[in-house]
């Protein structure tokens, strides 16, 4: 049985979703240090210009661990995200399909950003129908901790691929939004 450990990741990258597809156990590390300028509080996303990355603001108290990293209101930075994704997806082909399951992640204020990206990776999971679901690690060290290893990247349907080609590893927004129901079999 392949058992697996992740970092949480906010709407996480298409490879990180292919290794969480592949395992049979995942954990979700919620025992590690919150590192800065990383995909635990950044997507990345392709728009007319090029990626776009969207980060979550955090507050940065005594804790440094993961589980205990808080969510900033500084600025309006849902109504920012939530209008980039229209932006970058609203003409996808299944942008509407999913819109009302995801809206609800810019309006809901969470104080916690573990527990705001474990609620986004299950709500991922359902709508890609991956049958695993990703815990919380109950104990620091269990499974393969590690980035995911690299995957395939076989284009898929972008919006903006005739402008700037194919951009790989977006967030699984972007393979949501322009697959729909056939995003799993990408993974």
């Amino acid at each position: 049985m392949s058992t697996i450990q992740l970092h949480t990741t906010y709407f996480g990258p298409v490879q990180w979703y292919q290794a969480l597809n592949k395992a049979e156990i995942c954990f979700i590390d919620q025992h590690e240090t919150f590192q800065k300028q990383t995909l635990r509080n950044r997507c990345v996303i392709a728009t007319a210009n090029g990626r776009q990355a969207l980060t979550v603001p955090v507050k940065h108290g005594t804790s440094k661990l993961i589980r205990d990293i808080r969510i900033s209101d500084h600025g309006e930075w849902r109504h920012l995200h939530w209008n980039a994704l229209l932006s970058a997806y609203g003409h996808s082909p299944f942008f509407e399909y999913y819109a009302d399951d995801i809206h609800p992640f810019f309006e809901k204020r969470w104080e916690f950003l573990f527990d705001f990206n474990l609620e986004i990776m299950h709500t991922m999971c359902q709508l890609l129908d991956i049958e695993r679901t990703p815990t919380p690690s109950p104990s620091p060290g269990r499974g393969d901790n590690a980035e995911p290893s690299t995957l395939h990247f076989k284009p898929y349907y972008q919006v903006f691929a005739a402008r700037h080609g194919f951009l790989e590893n977006l967030s699984i927004l972007d393979l949501l939004f322009n697959m729909g129901p056939e995003a799993v079999f990408y993974l």
